[in-house]
């Protein structure tokens, strides 16, 4: 199989766990605020609603995590690796895989599992509050966001690999961007002309572009 095809395989099942569980943040504000309204105006607490909240949160963050790995946006510090050159960029990201992600993750699926197994056996419920709501549905999460980042990981590491064998990062799934959004804005608006919306989009590029300068996309030459 090609590898630039297997890549894009792995980056677009994190591109659809990222996504799917990202509606998660409209469940949660919809509870949050609907608690709001009962605590402030009804003056009738929900119990469990911290519960609730913490679960919604944690499934919308851990999920979410190999669609940011796909996606190249954790947080990294960009001092010095931003200034190497792919290969060197591409031994130091394989380096750090080996000694901190791979033992990392295990563990995370290994302890995850166990921490879950442990709480569907014993029909764990919170005791944060009286009555508290079961959790171990939220816990089975732990172990399935492990499996899905060190799945990205081992597309990471394929990524270094190659990298290191010719000098520039593969391709990635490019998902749509804050640019392209406003494009669409602009596009489809009754009060721009056409001249007004071609200047806007060249200035929001070049923010766009001299953002993206400091990543390490750009720093490989547009191909990471």
């Amino acid at each position: 199989m090609d590898v630039q095809k297997l890549l894009y395989r792995v980056d677009r099942l994190s591109e659809w766990s990222g996504k799917t569980f990202a509606w998660l943040i409209v469940i949660l504000s919809i509870v949050v605020g609907a608690e709001v309204f009962k605590r402030y105006i009804l003056n009738a607490p929900t119990a469990w609603i911290y519960d609730a909240e913490n679960m919604i949160y944690g499934t919308l963050f851990m999920m979410c995590g190999a669609y940011a790995l796909a996606q190249n946006a954790h947080v990294r510090g960009d001092f010095l690796y931003g200034s190497m050159k792919p290969r060197t960029q591409a031994a130091f990201d394989l380096v750090l895989y080996f000694l901190f992600f791979i033992p990392g993750i295990l563990a995370l699926i290994y302890a995850g599992y166990h921490y879950a197994g442990l709480s569907w056996r014993i029909d764990e419920h919170s005791n944060v509050t009286a009555n508290g709501p079961p959790v171990y549905h939220f816990k089975t999460i732990i172990p399935i966001a492990g499996v899905l980042v060190m799945i990205q990981g081992a597309a990471e590491i394929v990524r270094c690999i190659v990298c290191l064998r010719t000098g520039a990062w593969p391709l990635r799934h490019k998902d749509v961007e804050e640019i392209d959004v406003v494009g669409g804005q602009l596009a489809n608006s009754e009060f721009i002309d056409e001249a007004s919306r071609q200047e806007a989009m060249s200035k929001g590029q070049e923010i766009h572009d001299a953002a993206r300068a400091r990543s390490t996309n750009d720093k490989s030459g547009g191909q990471s």
